[in-house]
């Protein structure tokens, strides 16, 4: 008990380690608390990590800021518009016919299934199959008219918070990349002269990381999304749009995600096309996709990322993602790597302060 005692002693005992424990305190508390109405500011921030690399390009080249901001800007406003217009109604529409198809894929299957009786009798019998599949379809309808009715009841809602996010995150991406030397030096007039030493250290770490995870990420959805997109189209799975974005996405949650989306991918092969070759080179190809990504896209674009262990991204994905939801994860690594910027720095900030 002695031990700990000291250690709180030392920790308290040096300003910059109090300085950025409020720090920290005082920004998980808003992402705990205030992340749900918070949420256009903080994918607003996301977005302007993202422009802010081509920002820096053009201004390499000798393209004065605010233009550079303007331009990048409305080229990112035409890509989304052309995401939503473009892919979003045929991810809707293959979405819609998916479901459609699934009364269909369970008769198929249950047909299947009962063929196990006869080759097994004494291991299955049609009695635990029809209860199996009678509890399957009333979780099934039950869960889809849960998610009519909550569609339903948010449907206004949500059209309000599509409108408030077109208005709101396009003016802050724009006063974000404008004002970024401002914002910045407006925050660390709340730094004390002398000891900020150690929170200035964790903030450009991570500052590093954060704009480097963010764009690899957007780059990584697009290039993954495209090709996956591409090669499930030659192939001629259905539903390879929508397959397609899902596939882009996982790549947010590492391990996970590319674990958990090979179920519909392999799903849908699997029922259009059985136990044949075409399922079995659909099945490589996407393994290699994967493999492609793991190995080789992802050390190209994270090369300036801090490793994490497996287990701690994990972790990070679970604790987070279930503190904040979808943006839990999304953050899950880069919140984690704060952690470990602050881990590292945590010795240094306990020996004593120069004078």
């Amino acid at each position: 008990m002695q031990i700990v005692l000291d250690w709180f002693k030392r920790q308290l005992n040096n300003p910059q380690i109090i300085i950025l424990a409020v720090f920290l305190i005082v920004g998980f508390s808003l992402i705990i608390y205030a992340g749900e109405w918070m949420a256009p500011v903080f994918a607003s921030a996301v977005i302007a990590y993202i422009l802010e690399g081509g920002v820096k390009l053009c201004e390499k080249i000798k393209i004065p800021r605010l233009t550079a901001v303007l331009l990048l800007l409305c080229l990112f406003l035409v890509l989304i518009v052309a995401l939503l217009f473009g892919i979003l109604p045929l991810v809707i529409q293959q979405a819609l016919q998916l479901v459609a198809q699934v009364p269909t894929w369970v008769a198929v299957a249950r047909d299947a299934l009962l063929q196990l009786p006869d080759d097994y009798p004494g291991i299955i019998s049609v009695n635990q199959i029809e209860v199996f599949f009678q509890a399957t379809t009333e979780f099934v309808t039950q869960y889809g008219q849960q998610i009519v009715v909550t569609w339903s009841a948010s449907s206004v809602i949500g059209v309000i918070t599509i409108i408030i996010y077109l208005i709101l995150v396009p003016i802050l991406v724009f006063f974000f990349l404008k004002d970024k030397e401002k914002l910045t030096q407006w925050f660390a007039n709340f730094y004390p002269e002398k000891d900020h030493g150690l929170t200035q250290t964790v903030w450009e770490n991570l500052d590093r990381q954060m704009s480097n995870y963010i764009r690899g990420k957007f780059w990584e959805i697009l290039i993954v999304g495209g090709v996956t997109f591409i090669v499930f189209t030659l192939f001629g799975l259905q539903f390879a749009a929508l397959l397609s974005v899902v596939v882009g996405l996982s790549v947010l949650i590492p391990f996970i995600g590319a674990a958990v989306v090979t179920i519909p991918v392999v799903v849908v092969a699997a029922v259009q096309w059985g136990m044949s070759p075409e399922f079995a080179y659909l099945v490589i190809a996407y393994l290699v996709i994967q493999f492609l990504d793991g190995y080789i896209l992802v050390p190209l674009l994270f090369s300036e990322v801090v490793d994490l262990h497996p287990v701690a991204i994990v972790v990070a994905v679970l604790v987070f993602g279930g503190i904040w939801g979808v943006w839990g994860v999304f953050f899950a690594i880069p919140l984690a790597t704060l952690v470990q910027a602050i881990l590292k720095s945590w010795p240094s900030a306990s020996e004593p302060l120069e004078e």
